[in-house]
């Protein structure tokens, strides 16, 4: 990919918060690189080094080293054009609870350069576009959360950026509105041509959404690729069984392993997940064989690879007890 291709690039990012003992490396050498025209998610769980990373490519903060770009413009040297350029709606409501939909928007066109008429012709079409037209001469304190999360984004892209950045869009969302968010997400990168970096904890949305995604964990950026690329070089399916007590994982997981046809065995807690060519052909035997070692198995289930597999073979822990884990300085940062 040429440089004249990248709509976003960070490269070798390094950012560390605290001296001495309290010392915590947000950032350790995130490379990645987005095309235009798409929606590209970040994907890790809480404290990975999502937010720090989105901070840096909006100017928002400065890396310790390493470099970034977005269409072409290195952060660093130009900041102001960068900020023309993009368009960034962050984790927290950024409207004013007291003014109106319609006001918001027209303030944030305003803030942005355009005239009085500009930005209430603007504020109009993207009240329509996100079908926000009948409330939006009501305060927007008043809105369900899903018409605020609606209201941010189109605040967002009042002055027509080239680059949206929306860091955890759906967080707090009840389904519907998360349905609601998916499908104008989707449409700005596939009518608009926008490019959309996304940073998310929701395997299902990364998987849903992202043309291409990076997954990133504990300042790292682990893999990338189409989710689909991901999943299929994982090969085969997940034989998953979940165990009466911790203490048996290990057992069992040896028991698997010396079974044909593994391809791999990966344990946390009291869940197991070996790789098999065919699901359905190795069950009985490994079945089998954790009974006549009498490990006591509460499930069994068989599928194709998922993202939670793909973070757990590049992370070597699953999502669920990554997001579970302290969080590091991102959030801190925050």
């Amino acid at each position: 990919m040429s440089v004249a291709d990248r709509a976003i690039e960070a490269v070798d990012l390094v950012k560390t918060y605290g001296k001495g003992k309290r010392e915590v490396h947000a950032l350790a050498g995130v490379t990645f690189s987005v095309r235009p025209g798409i929606v590209f998610a970040l994907l890790g769980p809480n404290g990975a080094g999502k937010s720090t990373t989105v901070k840096i490519l909006t100017t928002l903060s400065a890396p310790d080293s390493g470099r970034a770009a977005v269409a072409g413009i290195d952060v660093r040297r130009d900041p102001g054009q960068i900020r023309r350029l993009i368009g960034y709606v962050s984790q927290k409501p950024t409207f004013d609870p007291v003014a109106t939909g319609r006001e918001n928007l027209v303030l944030q066109g305003r803030i942005h350069g355009a005239s009085a008429a500009q930005a209430r012709a603007r504020a109009a079409e993207l009240l329509d576009r996100f079908d926000l037209t009948a409330a939006a001469g009501r305060t927007a304190g008043t809105w369900s959360g899903g018409m605020q999360r609606k209201l941010d984004v189109a605040m967002g892209l009042m002055h027509r950026p080239r680059v949206l950045f929306l860091d955890e869009p759906t967080t707090g969302l009840d389904p519907e509105a998360r349905m609601g968010m998916w499908a104008e997400i989707a449409r700005l990168a596939r009518e608009d041509g926008l490019t959309v970096l996304l940073t998310t904890h929701y395997l299902d949305e990364a998987d849903h959404l992202a043309a291409r995604l990076a997954i990133i964990d504990a300042g790292r950026v682990v893999a990338s690729g189409t989710p689909d690329e991901l999943k299929s070089a994982l090969g085969g399916e997940t034989v998953r069984v979940g165990l009466a007590a911790a203490p048996q994982a290990e057992q069992a997981r040896h028991v698997i392993e010396r079974l044909p046809g593994i391809a791999a065995v990966e344990s946390e807690g009291t869940v197991v997940n070996a790789r098999v060519a065919d699901g359905a052909a190795a069950l009985p035997g490994l079945l089998a064989a954790l009974d006549a070692a009498m490990v006591e198995l509460t499930t069994v289930s068989v599928a194709r690879p998922s993202l939670d597999d793909v973070y757990l073979h590049h992370a070597g822990r699953t999502f669920a007890s990554a997001s579970l884990s302290p969080a590091s300085l991102e959030g801190v940062a925050r």
